[in-house]
C-alpha cells in the first residue's frame, strides 16, 4: 500500500507552474499534499477546499505552521469562485478518491475492506446502498456501462438486484466478482470498474468536474494557472476537451467546415500533451500509474461557458 500522503505528480506539477506565487486554491484538499507543496514552493496563500469535512481535522497536526497562509473551506470545487472570495493566481485539482479515503473502511469506497456501502465524499446525498437498493436494474446497468466502461454491466446489474438489499462493501464486491472471470496476474481487481462507476454516480463526479473547470475559468486572474491531475480516462477526456475548447479561438473554416465566430480564447496551453509519472515516482507510489497532469493558463478574455455535451461527458440515457 502506498503512503496516502504522497501527492501524485507533485514534482512535475510544481515544475510546470513555476514560479509559484500569489493565492492558489487546492480544490481537492484531501491530505493536504498539494497545498503544502504549493506553500513550500512560494505561494503567498493556499485556500484548501474539500467536500469532506473529515479531512480538515486530520490537518490540525500541521496546519498551524503555515498560519494564515493556509485557509480551509468546506465545499465543492464547483463553487470555487464564490468560496475563494478573490481572484486566484492558480488552481489545483486532484480528481477522484484519495488513498486516505480508500484506507478508511467505514467510508465504503474500497472493495478490499469490509465497511458500510456508503461512498459519499460529503454532503447530504444518497449513499451507494440507498441508490443500489432502490434503482431500476436498467439504471444500474447504465451506470456501470457509461461511468465504469464495464462490458458486463447488464449481468452485474441483474445480480445486484437479485442480491438486494446490499449493505456492505464486501457484499457488493462478491456479487460483482461472481459475474466476471478471475483476474489474471497484473490485472486490476474484477470489482474495480463497478466500484469506480458507483462512486462517480453517488458523488456526481463528472457533473462536478465540468462545473469546477468553468468555476476555475471564472476565478483565475489573467496569467493564472489551472493544473488538473486525473486518474480515470473519462475524467482526463473531459479535462482535455475543456482546455482545448476554451483555448480555441475559432475562425478559420474550409470547404468541409463552416467559419465559426472568432472568440478570444480563455486559456493558452503551455504543454503539448499530458504529463504522466516517471519510473522513480512509480517505484515510490504505484497509485500514480494511471495519473495524468494537464495545465492551462488563463488569458485576459472574459469567462465564457462550455456545453458539457461537447466535452464528451458521460451521461445516462434519459438524462438520469
Amino acid at each position: 500500500m502506498s503512503d496516502p500522503h504522497i501527492p501524485v505528480l507533485l514534482a512535475p506539477l510544481l515544475r510546470a507552474v513555476a514560479p509559484v506565487a500569489g493565492v492558489w486554491l487546492d480544490g481537492t484538499f484531501g491530505a493536504g499534499g498539494y497545498a503544502r507543496g504549493l506553500l513550500e514552493a512560494g505561494a503567498a496563500q493556499v485556500i484548501g477546499v474539500d467536500r469532506d469535512p473529515a479531512v480538515f481535522s486530520m490537518a490540525e497536526a500541521w496546519r498551524g505552521q503555515y498560519g494564515d497562509r493556509l485557509r480551509l473551506v468546506e465545499g465543492t470545487f464547483s463553487d470555487m469562485d464564490s468560496l475563494a472570495g478573490q481572484p486566484l493566481d492558480g488552481v489545483v485539482l486532484d480528481l477522484g478518491v484519495s488513498s486516505m479515503q480508500l484506507d478508511q473502511a467505514d467510508r465504503g469506497f474500497s472493495f478490499m475492506r469490509d465497511g458500510p456501502l456508503d461512498m459519499r465524499m460529503g454532503g447530504d446525498v444518497p449513499s451507494a446502498a440507498d441508490l443500489l437498493n432502490s434503482a431500476e436494474e436498467s439504471e444500474i446497468a447504465d451506470v456501470l456501462y457509461h461511468y465504469g466502461e464495464e462490458r458486463a454491466a447488464r449481468r452485474i446489474a441483474r445480480a445486484i438486484v437479485a442480491a438486494r438489499p446490499l449493505t456492505r462493501t464486501t457484499q457488493l464486491a462478491q456479487v460483482v466478482t461472481g459475474c466476471l472471470p478471475r483476474a489474471k496476474p497484473g490485472q486490476s481487481h474484477p470489482a474495480t470498474r463497478s466500484f469506480q462507476a458507483i462512486r462517480i454516480w453517488v458523488n456526481d463526479e463528472f457533473g462536478q468536474l465540468v462545473a469546477g473547470l468553468s468555476a476555475a475559468e471564472r476565478a483565475l486572474k489573467p496569467g493564472g494557472q489551472l493544473a488538473v491531475v486525473s486518474f480515470h480516462s473519462l475524467e482526463d477526456r473531459i479535462v482535455k476537451r475543456f482546455m482545448q475548447a476554451r483555448a480555441d479561438a475559432g475562425g478559420g473554416g474550409n470547404r468541409y467546415a463552416p467559419v465559426t465566430a472568432t472568440v478570444q480564447p480563455a486559456f493558452t496551453l503551455p504543454l503539448r500533451r499530458a504529463i504522466g509519472p516517471d519510473p522513480d515516482e512509480l517505484d515510490v507510489n504505484p497509485r500514480a500509474r494511471s495519473a495524468l497532469l494537464r495545465v492551462a493558463v488563463r488569458t485576459e478574455a472574459p469567462a465564457g461557458s462550455v456545453d458539457a455535451r461537447s466535452l464528451a461527458m458521460p451521461s445516462l440515457p434519459g438524462g438520469r
